[in-house]
């Protein structure tokens, strides 16, 4: 069943009761994208509201390179509609540089730096790792132990940042009442089953990246369903036809549903199936791409939810 709502700019929005979908895409200043996706002439500060209005949720890229200022956690809430959801990147210094040793005090520089001030719009944090960081159990146990899944937890954490980030800066609008995490891995040591138990044991999505060059697995790991869509031929570039934009959609409404996918890979034991939100990002930006699929895939679901 379909429960339809209006947000307060008299937008419809669907939000089916089995579980929320939200499919968007991955970061918006794009300069090959104005002109061919955003209008021409449109200013390049209404873009993300330009974007928000089309899409009901965008990952956030610019947290991954760098630390944001606690201003543009502010002016992108205040841009997006009541009902939109940002997800946000960890910083790669954590993933790529420390490579999960000795992260206490970034992971903390992170939740102080501003990214609580979205508020009820705070998504899941994507936590992305690159191909050539391979599977170690006991680095993994320390750090799904330490990343926060309420405010109070993040708060907490974040008082424990260093100077690189002002002292105010953990403030926060009013949040759900937990914060939801999803891993997103690149090497095949990933593709066991302890590695799901562990996911499973803290809650914590594994996300189903389309892509030739990385495992994908379909393993649901806690209440939402995560997944990036790179291009299934060519990696950032590829785009997405007809027959493949059926069959995401088919998973998107099976996972929402809390039906079974049909033959998708998986590695843990199976659960039994039962209704999860569903976040969807497109990340094929090259030849722009990614709108446009975006756009389809909703278009589809909707069409089925309705």
């Amino acid at each position: 069943m379909i429960a339809r709502t209006t947000d307060k700019s008299g937008r419809k929005t669907l939000k089916p009761e089995s579980g929320t979908v939200r499919i968007g895409i991955s970061g918006w200043t794009y300069k090959p994208w104005r002109g061919v996706f955003f209008p021409k002439g449109l200013a390049q500060k209404r873009e993300l509201a330009y974007a928000a209005d089309c899409f009901r949720s965008i990952e956030v890229n610019g947290t991954f390179y760098g630390t944001q200022r606690a201003a543009s956690f502010e002016r992108w809430r205040e841009a997006t509609p009541e009902d939109f959801v940002f997800s946000v990147k960890a910083p790669r210094f954590i993933t790529h540089v420390r490579r999960l040793r000795d992260i206490e005090v970034p992971i903390a520089n992170f939740f102080a730096s501003g990214v609580l001030r979205l508020g009820r719009k705070l998504g899941p944090i994507l936590w992305q790792f690159p191909p050539s960081f391979a599977y170690e159990p006991a680095l993994w146990d320390s750090f799904l132990a330490l990343i926060p899944h309420d405010l109070a937890t993040a708060q907490a954490l974040a008082r424990k940042h260093d100077a690189h980030v002002p002292e105010d800066d953990a403030l926060a609008a009013e949040l759900p009442s937990r914060i939801r995490h999803a891993v997103e891995i690149r090497h095949d040591s990933y593709v066991v089953p302890e590695f799901i138990s562990q996911l499973r044991s803290h809650h914590v999505a594994l996300v189903c990246a389309d892509t030739v060059e990385w495992p994908r697995l379909m393993d649901l790991t806690t209440d939402f369903a995560y997944c990036r869509l790179h291009g299934s031929e060519k990696l950032y570039a590829s785009g997405y036809d007809s027959s493949a934009l059926d069959d995401w959609s088919r998973r998107v409404v099976a996972w929402a549903r809390g039906e079974e996918p049909e033959i998708e890979k998986t590695v843990g034991a199976q659960e039994a199936p039962t209704p999860r939100d569903v976040y969807v990002y497109f990340d094929n930006d090259v030849k722009v791409r990614a709108p446009f699929d975006a756009l389809a895939l909703s278009e589809r679901v909707a069409k089925v939810l309705a």
